[in-house]
């Protein structure tokens, strides 16, 4: 298996804070937005690229959790998704499924600190999936 490589992280913001995040990130920092996933609309993600475009930074509104835990967290991209998953299982790790992504199959679990950390392999762009 290949070395696991950061896809991207992710943090909160505050409800209706969408602009802002733009503003700041975009208009001075100079990232480029993309689209979130279709399949996420509903919660009103900003999305943007990172370095060479295949690094991303995700915001989520904090008022979309309905337990008000902080979903803040690292995602890692990996070659073996299942094979990970069985590696994890066997040695005790709950893992927590996600809502799907089109192309991005993908699971969490805790470390053992309590950090969120997210699974996933990129099969393609999750913008082009029926």
């Amino acid at each position: 298996m290949a070395e696991p490589r950061l896809q991207h992280a992710s943090m909160t913001i505050p409800a209706g804070a969408q602009e802002t995040v733009r503003a700041f990130y975009e208009g001075i920092l100079g990232l480029t937005e993309k689209p979130a996933p279709q399949s996420l609309a509903h919660l009103h993600l900003v999305w943007f690229a990172v370095g060479d475009g295949e690094m991303e930074l995700h915001f989520l509104p904090d008022s979309y959790l309905p337990d008000r835990a902080d979903p803040g967290h690292i995602c890692l991209e990996v070659d073996d998704l299942e094979a990970y998953r069985r590696k994890l299982t066997k040695a005790g790790v709950k893992i927590i499924e996600a809502e799907p992504i089109p192309n991005r199959p993908r699971f969490f679990f805790l470390d053992p600190f309590g950090n969120r950390i997210e699974l996933t392999t990129i099969l393609g762009d999750y913008r082009s999936a029926s």
